[in-house]
């Protein structure tokens, strides 16, 4: 056929197509679609996702190098008691904000709150490069967390509107690769750093991806016009907040010997939390909708988040100080131990994509919560005389599992609600990770001080012995002792994570059958936000 009738009957197809995109008139009170030509119908969408691998790189990356240099920052800052608090504040932060953010984006929009999320973090890292205590780097870190709960949850849901279900698994296992080949630069950006110049650097590296991402979805995200204009559950998003955060003290508290704090740390989450199920219920849009978590698919499914959440963040934040101050290896080693875990994630991530339309979502689900305590003996059995490479595979098997799980919760999910919920659906199942690596930071790290007064090692360690043991072997008094009191309280902490990683297979077993829809109307179906027909292939 000629070039010229080809170009014909595409122009006629196209023409038929903008007929059934266009609306009616203006006097039937609808505003008809602008529809661009048919060539920005892929490019656009590729350029969104673009920016949306560059947002999520900037926290895989920041991830993998704040776990690997924590030693070399808490070994310059002091205050080890505070260790788990760096990560514990992150996370809070960040899981609380996740449900408010997520709701926010159904509100007004997607981009505004993306670009907000970036602006936050970027100052969050800034102000962490110049933090000269741990106290203050705890403080930067919180901030971090707060961008980051805009972030995640408003990238997936973005994703979730340019995609239909089928379709959006396989789009969401490429995107899992950015932390494949995260895990492979952090740690080498890490070590880079940590020999070369300050580690300051760690979180200022952010900067430039951060203002790539928000240049592009500046340029390439269109949004539609019309939001549903509805109140902020303001009283919700902070008697949350404080119930969570005075849990995760009196959860620390249970490792100290001081039951005053405790006591008041409970009754106020205990008051905090009444007053959030109460407010909740009688908010017209409350931040985080009972309703939802009622319906069994989403509660179960994210109960497994959470347990999951809990048990993979002992990985991230105790290994490396185990193999850097235990097993006397390098930052880069330690790092290694942590790459595979990354690497694994989105390679179970990818698997399940490619197999979650052939099999049941709850079967893969299930499956990667049996992996979880497969890989944690691997961390049980660790002594310092072992291999780096067991601690890398059971990181590698039980990121493995962790992708085999986040898939297909978030798929199954948002396919049993409308598109108008989709972006709080979204944010609980990413909320619920986030909730269970901010409860397992902070119960593993009462554990970890537990066992580090029960060896009588908590006293004894200053920041200037830390110093020393992660820069000489054998040089001060008394290493061999604080070595031992060290394993002793590690290996007490892996052990708290192989015993959740058994209850994530027992609650991945009260998992439902879910089927999900074939068809590309789940995209077009909803009232909020929706994206320009150019957005769409």
């Amino acid at each position: 056929m000629p070039p010229w009738r080809q170009r014909d009957i595409r122009q006629l197809l196209w023409r038929g197509v903008r007929s059934k995109l266009t609306l009616p008139d203006r006097a039937s009170g609808i505003v008809p679609l602008r529809v661009l030509p048919l060539p920005n119908l892929k490019s656009s969408r590729a350029l969104i996702i673009a920016s949306v691998m560059t947002t999520m790189a900037m926290v895989a990356i920041e991830a993998t190098i704040v776990s690997t240099a924590m030693p070399q920052i808490v070994a310059d800052l002091g205050g080890l008691r505070l260790y788990s608090w760096v990560f514990s504040s992150f996370l809070l932060a960040q899981t609380a904000m996740t449900v408010v953010f997520g709701n926010l984006a159904d509100v007004y929009g997607r981009k505004p709150i993306m670009l907000v999320g970036i602006g936050i973090f970027l100052l969050g890292s800034v102000l962490a490069g110049l933090a000269g205590s741990m106290p203050a780097m705890i403080g930067c870190r919180l901030v971090q967390g707060v961008g980051a709960g805009a972030m995640q949850p408003v990238a997936m849901t973005i994703v979730a509107d340019l995609y239909p279900a089928r379709e959006r698994g396989k789009v969401q296992g490429y995107l899992a690769s950015v932390w494949a080949v995260s895990a492979v630069t952090g740690p080498i950006l890490g070590g880079l750093i940590i020999r070369s110049v300050p580690w300051a650097w760690i979180f200022w590296i952010n900067i430039p991806v951060g203002i790539a991402a928000a240049t592009g979805f500046i340029l390439f995200l269109k949004e539609g016009a019309q939001h549903q204009r509805r109140s902020i559950d303001v009283g919700g998003a902070a008697s949350f907040t404080v119930a969570v955060t005075s849990l995760l003290v009196a959860l620390t508290e249970l490792g100290n010997a001081h039951p005053t704090r405790l006591a008041v740390a409970a009754a106020l989450f205990l008051i905090a939390g009444v007053m959030f199920v109460v407010l909740e219920r009688r908010s017209a849009h409350p931040i985080v909708p009972l309703g939802l978590w009622s319906h069994r698919p989403i509660a179960t499914t994210n109960l497994v988040g959470v347990v999951a959440g809990m048990t993979l963040i002992g990985l991230t934040t105790f290994l490396p100080i185990y193999v850097q101050l235990v097993m006397q290896r390098s930052p880069t080693t330690a790092g290694f131990t942590l790459t595979t875990m990354l690497i694994g994630w989105p390679a179970g991530a990818t698997t399940a994509a490619r197999l979650f339309h052939r099999f049941a979502l709850r079967h893969l689900i299930l499956i990667g919560a049996l992996l979880q305590p497969l890989g944690a003996m691997c961390f049980v059995a660790l002594t310092p005389q072992a291999s780096p490479l067991l601690p890398a595979m059971g990181s590698l098997v039980m990121g493995f599992g962790m992708g085999l799980i986040s898939v297909p919760s978030l798929v199954l999910i948002q396919e049993i609600v409308d598109g108008a919920q989709r972006g709080s659906v979204t944010a609980s199942n990413l909320f619920s990770r986030n909730l269970g690596s901010t409860l397992g930071a902070t119960v593993l790290g009462a554990v970890l001080n537990h066992g580090l007064r029960a060896s009588g090692t908590l006293e004894p360690i200053t920041s200037d012995q830390l110093r020393q043991l992660l820069n000489t072997h054998g040089l001060i008094s008394g290493e061999a002792v604080i070595r031992g009191g060290l394993a002793q309280a590690l290996n007490l902490t892996f052990w708290a994570m192989l015993a959740l990683s058994v209850v994530t297979v027992c609650l991945a077993l009260l998992v439902p059958p879910t089927a999900i829809t074939d068809s590309m109307t789940e995209v077009s179906r909803k009232p909020v936000a929706a994206p320009q027909p150019e957005s769409l292939s």
